[in-house]
């Protein structure tokens, strides 16, 4: 498995430490749940980003989409 290292300022890193210690988990195993849950996101909105700018976007006022929905 590949292994990243960072550097994250201390206030980061004590907020960490005391959720590790509180729950009994290794903070790798929290920094790992988290990167996965902001890439997803990140990713997620990029793929808007790109809808959005698509030349031939067609967009759906609310009216439009309740029409389709209901």
């Amino acid at each position: 498995m590949p292994m990243l290292n960072v550097r994250i300022d201390e206030r980061t890193a004590e907020r960490l430490e005391r959720l590790s210690t509180k729950n009994r988990r290794k903070k790798s195993s929290y920094i790992k749940e988290m990167l996965e849950l902001y890439l997803e996101d990140f990713e997620d909105g990029i793929s808007a980003l790109e809808r959005l700018n698509e030349k031939n976007a067609k967009y759906l006022n609310l009216d439009e989409v309740k029409g389709k929905i209901l």
